[in-house]
């Protein structure tokens, strides 16, 4: 089990930062990916980025790239979104995902989700 908290969302104007934190209960070791998912009003849910928690290999949606970086702090198990350049397109509940495979089997564990705005 992964009890993941996500913090940092708020109201922004375009062009402007925000990072977001996703702590979670267990060491991000144990994890073998963490991620950010975007879900605007009456969309689905869509990957942001993604980072692997041992190699530290990432990924991001092509929307994002030059924009958002993700990071991870070990020592306080807690993954970051460093937001820049802020459009109104990505104004949605982002939810922090972390992936845990034991064996041969995988499970997925969620945030709670932290509201992003963007103003024009």
């Amino acid at each position: 089990q992964v009890q993941l908290v996500e913090s940092g969302g708020g109201l922004v104007q375009s062009g402007g930062s925000l990072r977001l934190s996703c702590a979670a209960s267990r060491s991000i070791f144990s994890i073998n990916s963490m991620g950010w998912y975007r879900q605007a009003p009456g969309k689905q849910r869509d990957l942001v980025a993604i980072i692997t928690s041992r190699g530290a290999g990432t990924n991001y949606a092509d929307s994002v790239k030059g924009r958002f970086t993700i990071s991870r702090d070990n020592a306080k198990n807690t993954v970051y979104l460093q937001m820049n350049s802020l459009k109104p397109e990505d104004t949605g509940v982002y939810y922090c995902k972390a992936v845990v495979c034991p064996g041969w089997a995988c499970s997925d564990y969620w945030g709670q989700g932290t509201q992003v705005t963007v103003s024009s």
